[in-house]
């Protein structure tokens, strides 16, 4: 798949502000006044700031607001219901510790839980893709929630519950990686299914369906080298989870703790980079440039 910039900021910003929103809702860090209004503009800019980065992908902005209307069937919708949901509630739970040093357990728990319900439904946005095998499988919603709520951790300057979250999602991680480098063979997809012309005999490309590019290839048939592929995932493993957990392990400091999130969203961001770049749609059978 092509990795668009625009997706790659909103999936790593939004999930590392909901993951904060997620551990305020839950009292974590125990803040009032002007330190809590520090800790919710971060959250409400890295998710705020997701969510509109998302737009600059669609080709028509300004419909957006009509995808709220099917949430019975569509996990976009279903996204963005929950996103508005949790900011709504997280605003009023987090205007109460701000200016009446008060903490409404309640409001924040149901805040938390939309918080992570919004990252969850964003996941299954790429999982129910049955055209994608690489994002069909639990482990995709597994390891967005799993770097989310590691994010949220950090930012949350919880070392501990970051350290053993990160490693947790560095695990899912590798997990992905391995299963989904063989998912398209298992899949079942192949030239003959993809054609429907498997019951005439071996099917094989002669020439391609047309002399030019288009929209299919250009979205769908992304290629990264396996080499490139490698040497990213390594460096992605560090900056995403080694060099945190390093940082973290030292004695505290604020410099260590900036640079462990900064580490964290900056490795993270090559692994979503990777993502879409290596999820093989099934389309590039078709066009013969997928070898199942």
């Amino acid at each position: 798949m092509h990795p668009a910039p625009s997706v790659i900021l909103f999936t790593v910003m939004s999930g590392a502000g909901f993951g904060l929103l997620a551990f305020l809702g839950i009292g974590l860090p125990d803040v009032t006044g002007w330190v809590a209004f520090t800790f919710f503009a971060i959250a409400y800019l890295l998710a705020v700031g997701g969510l509109m980065a998302s737009t600059f992908h669609l080709g028509h902005p300004e419909r957006a607001i009509k995808a709220f209307s099917q949430w019975r069937t569509s996990w976009l919708s279903r996204e963005g219901c929950c996103a508005v949901l949790a900011l709504l509630v997280m605003a009023a739970y987090g205007a109460g510790l701000v200016f009446l040093d008060t903490r409404w357990a309640a409001l924040g728990l149901i805040g938390s839980v939309a918080s992570v319900l919004t990252v969850f439904t964003t996941s299954m946005i790429y999982t129910q893709l049955r055209t994608v095998p690489r994002w069909h499988t639990p482990l995709t919603p597994a390891l967005l929630l799993s770097l989310s709520i590691a994010g949220g951790a950090l930012l949350a300057g919880q070392p501990q519950a970051a350290i053993t979250l990160l490693l947790l999602a560095g695990l899912i991680q590798v997990a992905a990686w391995i299963r989904g480098d063989s998912a398209l063979a298992t899949s079942g997809s192949t030239l003959a299914s993809a054609t429907g012309l498997g019951t005439a005999g071996t099917v094989r490309a002669f020439e391609p369906p047309h002399t030019g590019s288009n929209y299919l290839l250009n979205e769908f048939a992304y290629v990264v080298g396996r080499k490139h592929s490698l040497q990213l995932r390594v460096i992605s493993l560090l900056l995403m989870i080694a060099l945190p957990v390093v940082l973290l392990l030292l004695p505290f400091s604020h410099l260590f703790a900036a640079l462990a999130v900064l580490s964290h969203l900056a490795g993270t961001a090559i692994s979503r980079w990777l993502f879409f770049a290596e999820a093989e749609h099934v389309v590039g059978l078709y066009y013969g440039k997928r070898t199942p």
